[in-house]
């Protein structure tokens, strides 16, 4: 059972996510919360899969409470998806650099919406690879020239690759056929690279890609 807190400040939206949420045998929303105060409250009672946050909330933001969470070591599995909007919202990089692991705007389809929440669920980012081309690659490419980051020197070539390719929003199972591996080997490779680079999920990975420069805006055509 996915278990999610909805953290958003109108309660019209927030019946309206637990209402289709709810609906899956899968998928059990455990708490609601109306700011980033009461989310952070709420993801440390309930220590859920999943918190879906607004950014826009009166008092502690989505974009703070997704901070806190991050940097809780007893949250470290509780997946954040930002709720925004707009697809292009310049605060989404900063949630994704605070911890997030992907959005959702939230005019989505019912199917997208109950679709993120367990791919977030199961340790994929949110992030398909033309929002990573227009989002992460609008905000990032502000950064100049990139520091160095001698950390990426730990990473074998193979996993240089796989980040790369992780940067680009693929899942392990696409990531596997693009680089003719089974699924299984995928998964080890993108979980040594975490480990490497002290990564709190795949989302992570793709901020570093950028700012490190590993990866450029506009790469990806």
């Amino acid at each position: 059972m996915t278990r999610v807190v909805l953290a958003d400040d109108q309660r019209l939206v927030r019946a309206g996510f637990r209402s289709m949420l709810d609906g899956e045998a899968d998928i059990s929303v455990v708490a609601e919360a109306g700011d980033g105060d009461e989310a952070v409250r709420a993801a440390r009672a309930e220590l859920p899969d999943v918190v879906l946050m607004d950014i826009r909330m009166p008092g502690v933001d989505g974009l703070e409470a997704t901070r806190r969470i991050a940097a809780d070591d007893r949250l470290r599995d509780v997946k954040v998806v930002i709720l925004t909007t707009f697809d292009l919202d310049e605060y989404v990089y900063g949630a994704l650099k605070a911890g997030a692991g992907g959005f959702l705007v939230k005019d989505t389809e019912p199917a997208e919406l109950i679709h993120g929440v367990r791919v977030v669920a199961r340790g994929d980012a949110l992030l398909a690879p033309s929002v990573t081309r227009r989002l992460i690659g609008e905000f990032a490419g502000r950064i100049k020239e990139p520091p160095p980051a001698p950390r990426l020197n730990s990473l074998t070539e193979r996993e240089r690759e796989v980040m790369a390719a992780v940067a680009e929003g693929l899942s392990n199972e696409e990531l596997a056929r693009r680089l003719v591996l089974s699924p299984a080997t995928a998964k080890t490779h993108v979980s040594r690279v975490l480990t490497k680079l002290g990564a709190r999920d795949r989302a992570q990975l793709v901020v570093i890609a950028y700012e490190t420069g590993m990866v450029r805006p506009g790469w990806l055509g």
